[in-house]
C-alpha cells in the first residue's frame, strides 16, 4: 500500500511556488508558440510575386506608422526606374478573388483571395479592378486581378498587401520564397506568370455570367465563343498558347448578321478581345487569329 507523503507548511509553500513558476513560463512561451504556428500556415501554399513576370519592385514591411496597418504587412513600391503605378496586379496563389470598394477610405477598391488551405491574400489601393464590387470568381496564380493605383486612404501610388492564416490573422509575408519580416525592405523580382500556360481564361475575359459555347483551334492558340444567357450577348475571344506574356499578332472577330463585323486585331501579349454584341435569336459569325493562322466560322448559333 502506497503511503500519501505529507508535506510541511514551508515544504508546501516551496512547492506551491515552483508550480507557479512553471505554469508562469507556460504561459510566456504560449503565445509565442502560437504565433509560430500562424506564420507556418501560410506556407502551406506557394506565394509569387503579385506583379508580371521579371518585374522588380520594392516589398516594404514599415514598422508601424499611423499611415500604415496592419502590421507586418507589404507596401509595394516603385524600384528604380520602373514606376510601379498601373502595373498589373496578379494572384499570388490561386483561389476565390472576392471585390470590394471603401470608396475615399481605408483600401480603396481591393481584392482578397482565399486560397484552397482556407489562408488568404488581400490587395489594397488597386486603380482598377476585374471583378465588379460584390461578385466573385476562381483564379489561378497569375491571373491579373487588377491594377496597382492610389485608391483608398493612400497618399502615393502603390500596392497594400497582405498574407494571413485561415484564422483571419495577419502573417509575415513569404513572396517567391523571399521571407520579407516586420521592419525590413527587400527587392524581389517575380517569377509569375513566365510559364507556358496562359493565366486567363476566356471567363475571366468575357466577364461574369459568360459560359463558353464553342471554340476552334488555331496554331498557337484558341478561339472561343461565348454566351450571357442574361443579357443575351455573345462574346468573342482568342487565347494565346505561345508565346505567353510577348506581345504577338493575335485578333477575335465577331459579327451579328444583318450586322458588321468587329474586329480587335494587334500586338497582345495573352489574347484580343473581347468583343461582345448583342445577339439574342440571331445567328453570329465569329472567328480569330493567331499570326498567319486563322479561323472564320459561317453563320450560326442561331438562338
Amino acid at each position: 500500500m502506497r503511503q500519501r507523503l505529507h508535506l510541511r507548511p514551508r515544504q508546501r509553500r516551496v512547492a506551491l511556488l515552483v508550480t507557479a513558476l512553471f505554469a508562469a513560463v507556460a504561459a510566456a512561451f504560449a503565445p509565442a508558440l502560437a504565433s509560430n504556428a500562424d506564420e507556418i500556415t501560410i506556407q502551406a501554399v506557394s506565394h509569387k510575386s503579385p506583379f508580371d513576370c521579371n518585374k522588380t519592385f520594392w516589398a516594404n514591411n514599415w514598422i508601424d506608422s499611423p499611415a500604415h496597418s496592419p502590421q507586418n504587412t507589404i507596401d509595394w513600391q516603385t524600384y528604380g526606374s520602373d514606376a510601379i503605378n498601373g502595373e498589373n496586379v496578379r494572384a499570388t496563389a490561386g483561389g476565390t478573388a472576392y471585390f470590394y470598394n471603401e470608396g475615399s477610405t481605408s483600401y480603396g477598391k481591393w481584392v482578397q483571395i482565399i486560397h484552397s488551405d482556407g489562408t488568404r491574400t488581400r490587395y489594397a489601393h488597386l486603380d482598377t479592378m476585374v471583378g465588379s464590387v460584390g461578385t466573385s470568381r476562381s483564379v489561378s496564380q497569375g491571373t491579373i486581378i487588377g491594377t496597382v493605383g492610389s485608391t483608398g486612404g493612400s497618399t502615393a501610388p502603390h500596392l497594400h498587401y497582405e498574407q494571413r492564416n485561415a484564422s483571419g490573422t495577419v502573417v509575415t509575408p513569404v513572396v517567391e520564397g523571399v521571407q520579407v519580416p516586420y521592419g525590413s525592405k527587400k527587392a524581389i523580382t517575380s517569377t509569375n506568370a513566365c510559364g507556358s500556360t496562359n493565366p486567363y481564361t476566356p471567363q475571366e475575359v468575357c466577364g461574369s455570367g459568360y459560359t463558353v459555347i464553342d471554340s476552334q483551334a488555331v496554331t498557337g492558340g484558341r478561339v472561343y465563343l461565348l454566351y450571357n444567357s442574361g443579357n443575351g450577348y455573345n462574346c468573342v475571344t482568342t487565347i494565346k498558347s505561345t508565346s505567353i506574356g510577348t506581345a504577338s499578332a493575335v485578333s477575335a472577330s465577331l459579327q451579328v448578321e444583318g450586322g458588321t463585323m468587329t474586329t480587335d486585331s494587334g500586338s497582345y501579349a495573352y489574347y484580343a478581345g473581347p468583343i461582345r454584341k448583342s445577339a439574342a435569336n440571331s445567328c453570329v459569325k465569329w472567328g480569330g487569329s493567331v499570326g498567319s493562322s486563322t479561323y472564320l466560322s459561317g453563320f450560326e448559333h442561331c438562338g
